[in-house]
């Protein structure tokens, strides 16, 4: 299944506009954004976890990136509320569900293979900086290595705002909203564009809270490629 398998393209989902789709699992339903493979795929998706649901005991070869957007979710490390950030590196492993429902943003089979680093970020309680470069930019900074740059950025009402593209951007609305290229960014809406695009956008009036994660674009490769 290929879904915005094209990487050197302009991509956009408005997520809230789709359709749930069943999962394998009873319980567990899905948004799709970007897809290159079929259940064990490099995948960027929306998930919902109905209250109770719970996915099988799984090792994640390829890694997992991935936001608490709505409610609690848990596995036998722990329980993640809304606005938690986490990378489960290769190999790493659990058992994910929900005893109350959640709804997160995940990203799977998009890691160095070599990375053992996990990361678990409060974004509601986390530090932002000033942009030293841009005028009502914020940034907290979630993760960066050599291959990419992962953060949350504020941006005030109306602010203009340019970010870079080397080896290519993503983009997902937490809240607020902005305009690129004459269309509309609100809640939960994705964008991705590749190296070298020119990504210039505009804060709505209530301004914007936007997962940014840059550079990851450079080398996309399917599992088992």
């Amino acid at each position: 299944m290929d879904i915005n398998a094209d990487f050197g393209a302009r991509a956009v989902v408005h997520s809230e506009t789709l359709d749930w789709l069943a999962s394998p699992m009873k319980g567990v339903s899905r948004r799709m954004l970007d897809r290159i493979g079929d259940e064990v795929a490099r995948a960027t998706t929306i998930v919902r976890y109905d209250p109770g649901s719970h996915f099988s005991s799984h090792t994640h070869t390829g890694g997992e990136e991935f936001i608490v957007l709505d409610g609690v979710f848990q596995d036998e490390h722990g329980d993640y509320p809304a606005g938690s950030y986490i990378r489960n590196p290769p190999t790493s492993f659990h058992t994910p569900g929900s005893e109350q429902g959640c709804v997160i943003f995940v990203k799977l089979w998009q890691f160095d293979m070599d990375d053992r680093t996990h990361v678990n970020i409060d974004m509601n309680s986390g530090k932002f900086i000033a942009d030293a470069e841009q005028s009502g930019v914020e940034v907290l900074p979630l993760f960066k290595d050599g291959r990419e740059d992962v953060r949350l950025e504020r941006w005030a009402s109306g602010a203009r705002v340019r970010i870079h593209t080397k080896g290519g951007a993503e983009l997902l609305v937490l809240d607020g909203g902005f305009c690129e290229s004459g269309e509309q960014f609100s809640k939960n809406s994705w964008l991705r564009v590749p190296e070298g695009y020119d990504l210039s956008v505009m804060a709505s009036e209530n301004g914007a809270q936007v997962w940014v994660k840059t550079g990851h674009l450079d080398c996309v490769v399917a599992p088992g490629a």
